[in-house]
């Protein structure tokens, strides 16, 4: 009998609540806080082999020979010998071939990619190689081989070139390559081909049909989904491999521009931060450097927003002083960031835009934003941040420069550095915050009460973790939904915000959940993409009072498990009325334009939902399309719609102004 009581009291719960009006009243005739072109971004770090292996689209792991052991990624048969004497000064080392002694041996070297070679049949892969006759004479052939992974094959090669080699001076030397069959984990192998003695170095692969074409170039389909989502922001090079586990290796970003070749080799923090994920040959090969990170940003619509050394190498790893950099040495470190600017905005006539001009970019790139530090803490992170905002803002008084709130939402550290960020007057303060689903369903107020006077605010890395399943899934993006419509609610105090991590290896990751996740071949985006998505491409203009029972929907108690918010998107006369539904049964909700009068009607719209019945579930590259937004028509009576939002479900309504 208790039990019957138990059952008929949820009932009748379930239809209480089922029933009740969930009205959220629109005021049309206010427009609100403008809303930031930045405010919805991606964030870029190299965790997960994002980098090389990734976005970078070079299929040859170590390809200068400059790893710490330096045949690491290769193997070599016959007779090879490494030398050290090479023609670019960073990057000294390469390979010499030479005759095996004997007809039927041979004298080669091959080296499986990352995590084997990826390559599609029918495209085009250019080859290439820094090339010479050590030792003179007329020419000498090498044979580049690209090998199945099948090895019962009667064949092993399924594509065979042959390269003359014709000088006894270094010269680049390049042949493209159609395979004719698709494999994901190939192998590339160069024989040595004839008896003359052969030097290579800087042995490159690439795609030919590269993003946008470009020769040393990013993967086409990675950087296509960044793209695609319409970012006002893009926040590079990280994170934590900004900051180096020692000063030996932070990030430099003098080191990542100029002629590829002669970018020099870098360590990455992440390749044993986790020993349960422990992959040593992985480094950072700088091919994918501040050039190219400009170059994307200005491409896929982004501000640019590098992140730069601030003479504090990570202190989660570093808790000795000793590690750091005094703060009468940080001359260099400020002077970095100078010239900078100087790259990114600087005359060609200057020494750091001529550099820009001679990499194919005399124009600008139009910088506006610079952040100082990752996620610093404490004391010694202010004085040092002081140190660059006075000289910054002497010279470039324009830039906004972003400061940091440490590596977590709240608490101590956190208390401490937003006070001081006013006192330093940053434009910006980074926020980091990966919390579980309680927090983010806690936080749908969180920046209603935020000084509006101070600096804004910067969401520079977030997700939700859900309790001991820390992998994507659907129920963790619906959540970043939620929270996200506060976000929105409060653009005068958020002026960016950007998901992280941004990509993941299916083989070689660090971190998870992360947005986007592919194998050599393959991509597929998470439900947290697509929530970005949402919110991105549907971001507004201006912000509107969106109101149920006089308060702000923020998932409250009484609330139903729903948060909202509503924007007003001038250029084309829309309103936009994001809502998420966090409950586990469906809400009957009513969207009431209030204000538009007998005269201004609302066309019938659009609503985008987003929703699957598992909350584990998530999209994975054997089934990509589990989770992705749907779209519909949608009538209005009047200025008022009626309509039930399923449970766990995050939907867009957009609707025009006739």
């Amino acid at each position: 009998m208790k039990s019957l009581k138990i059952i008929f009291a949820a009932l009748a719960l379930s239809v209480g609540v089922t029933a009740q009006t969930n009205e959220l009243i629109i005021q049309t005739q206010k427009k609100g806080a403008k809303i930031q072109p930045t405010m919805y971004g991606l964030f870029y770090e190299d965790i997960n082999y994002a980098g090389d292996g990734g976005l970078y689209a070079e299929l040859i792991k170590n390809r200068s020979f400059e790893f710490p052991q330096h045949l690491m990624g290769w193997t070599t048969f016959g007779k090879i010998t490494l030398q050290d004497d090479g023609p670019f000064e960073r990057n000294p080392h390469y390979v010499r071939l030479s005759d095996p002694g004997h007809a039927e041996k041979r004298t080669g070297l091959q080296n499986d990619g990352f995590f084997g070679i990826g390559m599609k049949k029918g495209e085009k892969y250019r080859f290439s190689v820094w090339a010479r006759l050590p030792q003179g004479g007329a020419k000498s052939k090498i044979l580049i081989e690209i090998i199945k992974t099948n090895t019962m094959a009667e064949h092993q090669a399924f594509v065979t070139q042959e390269l003359e080699i014709t000088s006894s001076e270094w010269k680049k030397y390049e042949v493209i390559l159609t395979p004719e069959m698709t494999e994901s984990k190939s192998t590339l192998r160069i024989f040595l081909a004839s008896p003359t003695t052969v030097d290579l170095e800087h042995i490159s692969l690439f795609p030919v049909d590269t993003y946008n074409g470009h020769e040393n170039g990013l993967r086409k389909d990675l950087a296509q989904a960044l793209a695609d989502i319409k970012p006002g922001v893009f926040r590079f090079p990280g994170g934590c491999v900004v900051e180096g586990t020692d000063l030996d290796t932070r990030y430099e970003w003098k080191k990542t521009v100029g002629p590829v070749e002669n970018r020099p080799l870098n360590e990455n923090r992440w390749h044993y931060t986790f020993p349960r994920r422990f992959f040593p040959d992985y480094y950072q090969s700088y091919g994918l450097g501040f050039y190219e990170y400009f170059l994307l940003s200005e491409e896929i619509g982004a501000e640019p927003l590098p992140v730069l050394h601030c003479g504090l190498v990570c202190q989660y790893q570093n808790k000795d002083m000793l590690a750091h950099v005094p703060v009468d040495e940080l001359d260099c470190y400020v002077q970095d960031a100078l010239d900078l600017i100087e790259f990114a905005n600087g005359d060609v006539s200057t020494t750091w835009g001529k550099l820009r001009a001679e990499m194919g970019h005399p124009a600008s790139f139009n910088l506006k934003f610079l952040a100082i530090g990752n996620e610093q803490w404490g004391p010694e992170y202010v004085e040092r941040l002081e140190v660059f905002v006075k000289t910054i803002r002497k010279i470039y008084p324009e830039i906004k420069i972003i400061g940091s709130s440490g590596p977590k939402s709240d608490g101590e550290e956190f208390d401490y550095l937003w006070p001081e960020m006013k006192r330093l007057k940053v434009d910006l303060v980074d926020e980091h915050f990966y919390r579980n689903e309680d927090w983010f369903l806690s936080q749908g107020a969180r920046y209603d009460n935020y000084d509006r006077k101070g600096p804004k605010v910067f969401a520079g890395e977030y997700a939700c973790h859900i309790r001991k399943k820390k992998w994507n899934q659907f129920y963790a993006a619906l959540l970043e939904a939620a929270f996200m419509t506060g976000m929105e609610r409060n653009a005068d105090v958020v002026h960016m915000a950007t998901y992280a991590p941004l990509f993941a290896h299916v083989e070689g990751w660090q971190w998870r959940p992360d947005m986007i996740w592919f194998d050599n071949l393959n991509s597929v985006c998470t439900a947290s993409y697509y929530v970005q998505q949402m919110f991105a491409v549907n971001k507004g203009s201006h912000t509107l009072t969106l109101t149920m029972d006089k308060k702000s929907v923020t998932g409250a108690e009484g609330q139903n498990g729903l948060f909202a918010s509503a924007v007003w998107e001038e250029a084309d006369g829309t309103y936009i009325v994001k809502v998420v539904n966090t409950s586990e049964i469906p809400q009957p909700v009513t969207l009431n334009f209030a204000g538009l009068g007998k005269n201004n009607k609302l066309s019938s719209g659009k609503c985008i939902t987003l929703h699957t019945n598992d909350l584990l579930e998530d999209n994975t590259l054997e089934n990509p399309n589990v989770v992705v937004p749907e779209e519909s028509n949608v009538k209005i009576d009047g200025n008022i719609l009626n309509t039930q939002l399923g449970a766990h479900t995050s939907t867009v309504y957009k609707f025009k102004l006739d």
